[in-house]
């Protein structure tokens, strides 16, 4: 270090400046926490910054924390840490008032009054076949000895669970005190890491409000007392173990939906028929095309497209699959399949990726597409099956729809993926160079977004495939047929080899879609 840099006092001008940036910093940070913790600063103050000194977790002391357990992390803010403390002080508090005042012998009682009603009756009839010399003497007798014996073993029983109530109640002791002393220790890093969040988003809550308090406190006193009521006093009280509820709310609801479909079927019959035309039309045509076309023909174009999308080695496979539904007799089962899957499929990738290209710009439509697309994918097939009946009736039609309602959505999703992912650094290059909408649809956005949109198209699929089974259920012929023939007969073998059938055409298509050459 040169004279230059050090003043006729001998202090370096620069580590001056450092420390006097270092004592400010200081102080800033301690009047950030003052600000958020408001009440014992200083504690705070210097347990965050024996936190903050490492990256590590370090264990301090909050004797509030571990005094109001749940009900300080709600306070505080600290909601994901207070649902777990809060299951398991329940739990803990649910074991002491069950060993403390709980009836633990009151099922073993139940069951003992239970059969002393049916050994009252067998005595009865044991007295009366004495007194009538009755051949069946001997049987009234084992039954009322075994009777006899089965209440003493749950006699015992009961007195058994009666003596482990101390040892229950200690052990609830010692996950509260467990849950209590874990509480002490995670709190304040806990909040340190809330605070770090506070400090870059103001947002966020601070302190602890008396509202805030207060909500915290009567939540977790209504989850515990409704705990420890129910577990030590079953059945005592019916509001805490049934739903109270009305039957006639229920057939009401079921006699609205009725009514409703009903009159859908009534005001839009010919709509459906139309549609039912044209979905059978689509589908015949392609069963035209897969079953009753030579199958050396069909194998030969599917081998042949395999090769051209995916390479050799792929064709080879797919060849092997062929010939394996060929030669267990698959043959036109598995075509039937691919008919239905093409009609679902097609319709599905017709109708999913014209909408997903409409509503990637448009937020608002596909907010509003978003909750219906949801349900269709996370409602059992089961439950839109009946309507799909009412509509359609029962057949390929129907199953076509079903399985496009099940499989259609990802190819939407995955197209709003694609398109919304193009940079719009590429998008404005191209706008600059004089492209309109429909070549930047084109040779832009669409070829950029093709990966996600072939997922798409994958997906949906794999999910038509998926349907099969269930679709067989209501018309569908095919692979699902003889899978739904082997549950009921438990034929394990048919089973077994139907399902790998559906499994290589499966593998078939998801090849061809996802394969590597164009």
């Amino acid at each position: 270090m040169s004279t230059s840099d050090v003043n006729p006092h001998g202090v370096n001008p620069l580590e001056d400046t450092e420390s006097e940036a270092a004592l400010a910093y200081a102080e800033e940070r301690r009047e950030n926490i003052r600000t958020f913790v408001r009440t014992s600063p200083d504690y705070y103050i210097a347990n965050f910054d024996r936190i903050g000194e490492s990256s590590r977790f370090t264990a301090t002391f909050n004797l509030m924390a571990g005094i109001f357990g749940p009900v300080w992390f709600g306070a505080r803010g600290l909601w994901t840490w207070a649902l777990p403390f809060l299951i398991l002080e329940t739990l803990a508090l649910v074991q002491i008032a069950r060993g403390l005042f709980g009836d633990l012998a009151a099922d073993a009682m139940a069951r003992i009054a239970s059969i002393e009603g049916t050994l009252d009756l067998r005595r009865r009839q044991l007295e009366a076949a004495i007194e009538a010399n009755s051949d069946k003497v001997d049987v009234y007798t084992r039954t009322v000895e075994s009777l006899e014996a089965n209440i003493g073993g749950i006699r015992a029983e009961a007195e058994a669970m009666a003596a482990e109530g101390p040892g229950i109640a200690l052990t609830g002791l010692a996950i509260l005190v467990v849950a209590k002393a874990i509480q002490a220790v995670v709190a304040n890093w806990a909040l340190e890491g809330r605070f770090s969040d506070w400090l870059s988003d103001r947002t966020i809550r601070s302190a602890m409000p008396v509202r805030e308090i207060v909500f915290s406190a009567v939540f977790m006193a209504l989850i515990v007392t409704a705990a420890m009521i129910h577990y030590s006093f079953p059945g005592r009280f019916s509001l805490l173990s049934e739903f109270p509820t009305d039957p006639n709310i229920r057939l009401t609801g079921i006699q609205w939906v009725e009514d409703f479909i009903a009159w859908c079927v009534r005001n839009s019959e010919a709509f459906f028929d139309v549609l039912t035309f044209g979905i059978r039309g689509l589908l015949d045509a392609l069963e035209v095309i897969l079953v009753q076309t030579p199958w050396i023909v069909i194998a030969s174009l599917i081998v042949l497209l395999t090769w051209l999308t995916a390479g050799i080695r792929t064709a080879i496979y797919s060849g092997a699959f062929l010939s394996y539904m060929g030669l267990l007799g698959f043959w036109e089962a598995a075509m039937t399949t691919l008919a239905l899957l093409g009609t679902a499929a097609c319709l599905s990738i017709a109708i999913g990726i014209p909408l997903g290209m409409f509503a990637a710009r448009r937020p608002r439509f596909y907010s509003f597409i978003q909750p219906i697309m949801d349900f269709m994918q996370t409602m059992p097939a089961f439950v839109f099956m009946v309507p799909v009946i009412a509509f359609f009736g029962v057949g390929k039609p129907a199953a076509v729809v079903v399985t496009m309602i099940f499989g259609g959505t990802p190819v939407v999703r995955l197209t709003v993926l694609g398109l919304r992912g193009v940079p719009e650094s590429v998008r404005e290059a191209a706008i600059s160079f004089g492209a309109n909408k429909w070549y930047l649809l084109t040779k832009v956005d669409l070829p950029l977004a093709a990966p996600s949109i072939r997922a798409g198209i994958n997906q949906t699929i794999m999910l038509s495939l998926a349907m099969v089974v269930v679709a067989s259920l209501i018309g569908a012929k095919g692979l699902g047929e003889d899978v739904l023939e082997a549950l009921q007969y438990a034929n394990v073998g048919q089973g077994i080899l139907a399902g790998f059938s559906i499994l290589f055409c499966a593998m078939i298509l998801d090849r061809i879609v996802q394969g590597q050459r164009k």
